[in-house]
């Protein structure tokens, strides 16, 4: 079968494993999004996953606590979504690794280039976690930064939303979904699709970006087989 992508890495929020509950993990959510990331292990695609971890904590919750101690709070709670996947991945067959930025030796590796892109080509799964593992910088971020580190041809960037706007859509009726746009258009627009510092890392290091909605989990097959799914962004 041909694939448009050998290597990925899947940016994946702390919220799409929440689902309706907007906190927390939904099993169901959890095992469909697994079952689709296996379709595609066995499509022979390298896939590595950074997620994120607001259906446990955000920054936002933290507004009277010191920001470096709510960005660690953070970074722990993408570790439990790390564990989640793990452990949902290996039940359906997958080998994986996770590896978090901050160590944790007793329940993950530690983030080392070398030893992701070695599990990458015989197979398993990466999972990282902790996002770069310093405060002040997002899970997007991090994402733009392994992506970059493993050579990932792509970010699959699952979304609530189906697409990049020219607005919030569930905010804006008039708002206008893009098939493809620019990274400069994105900085100067201010759309909010990631973070600046990792829109900026993604268009320095020509990473292409696909947003699109993670309610249908078979959307990232789909992705793989060449459809064009969502806002290509390059």
């Amino acid at each position: 079968m041909k694939i448009a992508y050998k290597r990925i890495l899947l940016k994946l929020s702390g919220e799409a494993l929440a689902g309706e509950r907007k906190n927390g993990i939904d099993a169901k959510i959890l095992g469909n999004i697994c079952d689709k990331i296996k379709e595609i292990v066995n499509m022979g695609v390298q896939v590595s996953i950074v997620v994120g971890g607001g259906n446990f904590w955000r920054g936002r919750y933290g507004h009277e606590m010191e920001r470096t101690t709510s960005d660690y709070m953070g970074m722990l709670a993408t570790t439990i979504n790390g564990l989640a996947l793990q452990d949902a991945l290996e039940s359906r067959g997958i080998f994986t690794r996770l590896q978090t930025a901050i160590e944790m030796r007793e329940i993950a590796e530690p983030y080392i280039k070398r030893k992701a892109a070695k599990h990458l080509e015989k197979g398993r799964v990466v999972i990282f976690a902790c996002g770069t593992g310093n405060p002040y910088f997002s899970t997007d971020t991090g994402a733009a930064l392994r992506a970059a580190e493993t050579d990932s041809e792509v970010i699959l960037l699952a979304k609530t939303i189906d697409g990049v706007y020219s607005a919030d859509p569930k905010e804006n009726k008039n708002a206008v979904k893009y098939d493809e746009i620019t990274y400069l258009d994105i900085l100067n627009k201010d759309l909010k699709v990631m973070d600046s510092t990792a829109t900026s890392l993604c268009k320095d290091n020509k990473i292409p970006l696909v947003v699109f909605g993670i309610d249908d989990p078979e959307n990232i097959v789909r992705i793989i087989k060449g459809e064009k799914i969502g806002t290509i962004v390059r």
